[in-house]
């Protein structure tokens, strides 16, 4: 039995990568059922270990079989919300379209992952994650002062693509609630990325963005807002931007008759990394956690993966979990009355019941699995 916000929700997702797989993990965790349609049957071992992949109920489908296609529309038809990430057209080739799938059930929510678009000159282009964030602006203002640096995926594919993706699909659920229509949701990365930029175009607006990197409040520039290197070779966080917070940090650190600069002078901002830089590599990262203590001084030492599983907050509140050895997010966020939770994993034939439950034709089950 599921629990979670999203109970009775069904999505179908056609199996992809990157942002597509995590926002359909989303929606699994917090309750919704959710049928991934794989083109390669696969080791269930193997599938066990992509933790994006958790929490679906997986068939195997041949999309060049006539067949298969059907009985890929017939699930469709029952479906709420759709989740596709191929280059676009490819869809519309295979019969698998928004228009065929909206014409069949008109409520439905059909979401598009990709990374520039439906439309636009950079549509067919291939791309990743560097070269979407690329466009919007925000990968030019991450990094050294030498040059960008690509933030993991975090923000692209995840954060302006499978999260974006992720509201726009509901949002689009809770009209076909209210209207009876259904509607194509067109996330591109791009577009997403740009979306998360919102602030700085405001502060860029204010005159209080520089377009150098490291020279800002936000991206390295403040001495009283970056990572130092301790003795040990770790490293801590620092993010003392408020007057007081500020204040006490240099308490902690010793530097109260020192550091006698206004905190927000920038022309001494390089002085008073420098100071911090000596002094944060006088002692050991652990040392710091100690003298740093529960005081409000925005601190936090820097966790490797392994540490973070470790780390006393999150276990208290069981941040990560374990499921079949590995160690990974719990789902988030939190609900009162309707916890989320990790559904258990199907694959192959194992799903026969589901998509009959759906109510699925068991002759048209039948040709999917037999395609």
């Amino acid at each position: 039995m599921t629990s979670g916000p999203l109970q009775g929700l069904k999505v179908v997702e056609f199996a992809g990568i990157g942002p597509g797989p995590f926002c359909g993990m989303v929606l699994s965790d917090l309750g919704a059922e959710v049928v991934r349609i794989d083109r390669v049957a696969g080791d269930p071992a193997e599938h066990a270990l992509r933790v994006d992949g958790r929490g679906r109920r997986s068939v195997v489908a041949n999309l060049k079989d006539g067949r298969s296609v059907a009985a890929c529309l017939a699930i469709c038809d029952k479906a709420d919300i759709i989740i596709e990430g191929l280059r676009p057209g490819v869809m519309e080739r295979l019969g698998l379209g928004p228009d065929v799938m909206l014409a069949r059930n008109p409520s439905l929510v059909y979401g598009r992952m990709t990374g520039w678009g439906q439309s636009g000159p950079y549509a067919q282009r291939a791309g990743h994650d560097i070269n979407y964030i690329a466009i919007s602006g925000a990968l030019s203002a991450i990094g050294t002062r030498d040059k960008p640096v690509p933030p993991l995926n975090l923000v692209g594919d995840y954060g302006g693509g499978a999260m974006m993706l992720a509201v726009g699909l509901l949002a689009g659920v809770l009209n076909a609630r209210t209207t009876g229509r259904g509607q194509v949701v067109d996330a591109s990365i791009s577009d997403g990325t740009c979306y998360l930029t919102a602030i700085f175009c405001r502060l860029r607006a204010l005159g209080q963005w520089q377009e150098h990197r490291a020279s800002n409040l936000l991206d390295g520039g403040a001495p009283f807002y970056d990572t130092y290197r301790c003795a040990d070779g770790k490293f801590v966080a620092v993010g003392a931007i408020e007057p007081q917070f500020y204040a006490l940090l240099l308490e902690k650190t010793g530097l109260v008759d020192t550091l006698t600069q206004a905190q927000m002078d920038k022309l001494a901002w390089p002085h008073m990394k420098a100071v911090f830089e000596r002094t944060f590599a006088s002692k050991t990262r652990d040392e710091w956690v100690e003298i740093m203590g529960d005081a409000d001084t925005c601190f936090a030492p820097v966790l490797d993966a392994t540490e973070a599983v470790q780390d006393p907050h999150n276990r208290a509140r069981e941040t990560f979990i374990e499921i079949e050895g590995i160690s990974q997010p719990a789902p988030a966020p939190r609900f009162s009355r309707t916890p989320g939770q990790v559904q258990a994993s199907v694959f192959g034939e194992g799903t026969r019941a589901t998509l009959i439950e759906w109510g699925v034709e068991s002759r048209e089950v039948d040709c999917l699995f037999n395609s």
